[in-house]
C-alpha cells in the first residue's frame, strides 16, 4: 500500500463541509482538506438524484486511514456516505513530511 491517500467524501452543504473538515483536521485525520462545490447524479430510494454537492478532499498518511474512515463516519450526516481512498503514488517529499507531522496520531 502506498504510504499516503487522499480520501474522498461528498455532503449536501457548504456548511456541513467546513464543520466535517475543520474537525477532520482538528482530529488530525487528514492534514489537508480543500472543499469544492460539484453536481452530482445518483440513485438514492429508486430514483435518480440530481444534488449540489460539496466534496472534500483529504490527503493523510495511510496508516491514518482507518480513524479517519471513523471519524467521518461518525459526523457524517449522510446515512451511507461516500468514503472513498485513492493512493498517493508520488509528490512533492516535504509535502508529504508535511502531511507525516501534521495528521500524526
Amino acid at each position: 500500500m502506498a504510504d499516503y491517500v487522499q480520501v474522498v467524501t461528498t455532503t449536501d452543504s457548504e456548511q456541513a463541509a467546513a464543520e466535517l473538515a475543520r474537525g477532520v483536521v482538528e482530529a488530525r485525520g487528514g492534514a489537508c482538506v480543500q472543499v469544492v462545490p460539484i453536481r452530482s447524479f445518483y440513485r438514492w430510494d429508486g430514483a435518480v438524484q440530481d444534488d449540489p454537492e460539496w466534496q472534500l478532499q483529504i490527503k493523510t498518511p495511510a496508516a491514518r486511514l482507518d480513524s479517519l474512515v471513523e471519524h467521518l463516519k461518525a459526523h457524517h450526516t449522510y446515512d451511507v456516505p461516500e468514503i472513498i481512498a485513492t493512493p498517493i503514488v508520488g509528490g512533492n517529499p516535504a509535502y508529504l513530511s508535511w502531511l507525516d507531522e501534521e495528521a500524526r496520531g
